[in-house]
């Protein structure tokens, strides 16, 4: 180090600060005093220091970063394995879930017709006059005119009744069609019995050809002994017609 002059000294005594420093010398002006200190004294300065990586030096740490990544890489393998068995189980209960609507009528569809003996002991509710009316709808795949041939009827729990739809192909190639149908509303579709149906059953039109599709059916007499059913005195029966093509799964009913 260099001798230390009287109002000069570099390592101790008094010296010039701010502006008149720096004039004096013909410099600029002094780093901050702590470092200009060290540099001048021959202390050490730390530089810059490096940054520090995402992933620790620390055994510990590290045994930890470990054990985390395996736990996601597990959870993630269950909620896969989940997702595929959900898809799976869905596919398995579309047939499932048909059977057991047409079964009980849960949401809107009617229930599959009982045998000849009930329907002959069957005693018709009298005092309990229902209008059923009818709906026809027919996807934007399907190039047919399909129309029920009235559009109301009354009925009475415990009695048969018997209702027309026309169908026609008014293209110039045979089509193949199929229906789905629902009841409104769906608490009365556990009520609503067929004996005779065209539903989901393939019906093959010709180049213009015009059928008559009936549907035979009954209204079960617990209908008038349902409290839930007291107030229901109207019943819309739905049908829709697709066309019936290899792979093409009919939407379940009520789900449309």
């Amino acid at each position: 180090m260099g001798p230390c002059g009287r109002g000069w000294a570099r390592c101790g005594g008094p010296r010039l600060r701010g502006p008149l420093w720096a004039l004096a010398l013909g410099r600029a002006p002094p780093r901050p005093a702590a470092a200009a200190a060290r540099a001048g004294c021959g202390l050490w300065a730390p530089g810059p220091q490096p940054a520090r990586g995402l992933r620790s030096s620390n055994p510990f740490t590290r045994a930890q970063e470990e054990e985390w990544r395996r736990r996601n890489g597990t959870a993630l393998a269950y909620i896969a394995a989940a997702a595929v068995g959900m898809v799976g189980m869905s596919y398995a209960a579309v047939p499932l879930y048909r059977l057991y609507c047409q079964a009980t009528g849960l949401g809107g569809t009617t229930a599959a017709g009982h045998g000849a003996e009930q329907i002959e002991s069957m005693k018709p509710v009298r005092e309990r006059v229902v209008r059923v009316t009818f709906n026809a709808d027919v996807h934007a795949s399907l190039h047919w005119n399909f129309r029920p041939q009235q559009t109301e009827i009354y009925v009475v729990p415990g009695e048969t009744a018997l209702a027309f739809y026309k169908a026609k192909n008014p293209t110039d190639k045979p089509v193949i069609g199929i229906s789905t149908y629902n009841v409104v509303p769906f608490e009365a579709g556990q009520y609503f019995n067929k004996i005779q149906c065209f539903c989901f059953e393939e019906q093959r039109l010709n180049p213009q050809e015009e059928v008559d599709m009936p549907v035979f059916f009954y209204i079960d007499p617990e209908f008038a002994e349902d409290p839930k059913m007291a107030k229901v005195d109207l019943i819309t029966l739905s049908y829709t017609f697709f066309e019936a093509k290899e792979g093409h799964k009919l939407p379940l009913p009520g789900y449309q």
